[in-house]
């Protein structure tokens, strides 16, 4: 399969969805190159009518790859899988792609939608903390079950996986919505072990083009 010029990913800066892919980039060694928008400038650059061209859903990431243009992260990374199978995301044990799976699915599906910005507005100002740290209690409670059952050094077994690549941008929420993490320490422990591996200090919020001066490099 020949490829065409290099990726463009359009991102925020903290936004964790975004977050996941480029860990995924950055782990395949695939360079591409950041285009973003912020999601609260000017009620959020998301709804912008140039953007919603690029994704009707109105959210980040999007990227334009292979002369597509591809939405939703858990579908990117499995795209990037599949075209680009070097250095590889997924088990080839059946068993243990389907458990990746299922982690991925818990925390996309079941923890980072329910505490992503377009819900908490709605929440409000003095419900959003709570209503985020109950939301991300009850998933990493069962994230933290599945891993107990999966886990080697990483989420599952002793490769990385897409599960990493979910897993550490929803730890980095769960802190700054002050979720009590003593609970969860394989979770903890998977963390630690990955914080300062270079594909995912280099997708770190901190590190992005968009990041703003005060919170520092």
């Amino acid at each position: 399969m020949s490829f065409m010029g290099k990726p463009l990913l359009y991102s925020y800066w903290r936004s964790s969805c975004a977050w996941r892919v480029r860990i995924a980039l950055n782990l395949k060694e695939i360079p591409y190159e950041i285009k973003p928008i912020s999601l609260v400038k000017a009620g959020g650059e998301q709804h912008f009518n140039e953007f919603r061209d690029v994704n009707p859903m109105e959210q980040v990431p999007a990227l334009q790859i292979d002369g597509h243009t591809l939405v939703e992260s858990l579908n990117i990374m499995h795209y990037l899988e599949e075209t680009r199978p070097q250095r590889p995301l997924m088990p080839q044990d059946v068993h243990k792609r389907a458990k990746v799976r299922e982690i991925c699915e818990v925390i996309a599906s079941g923890i980072q939608p329910l505490q992503n910005l377009t819900v908490l507005i709605y929440v409000g100002e003095d419900k959003k903390k709570e209503w985020a740290q109950h939301w991300i209690n009850r998933g990493l409670r069962a994230v933290e079950k599945l891993l107990s059952s999966s886990a080697g050094k990483y989420c599952v077994g002793d490769e990385i996986t897409l599960a990493d690549c979910c897993l550490v941008p929803q730890v980095f929420n769960a802190r700054r919505f002050q979720v009590d993490l003593r609970p969860f320490p394989i979770t903890l422990r998977i963390d630690r072990e990955l914080e300062n591996h270079p594909a995912f200090r280099a997708a770190h919020p901190s590190c992005q083009p968009d990041c703003p001066p005060e919170v520092g490099k």
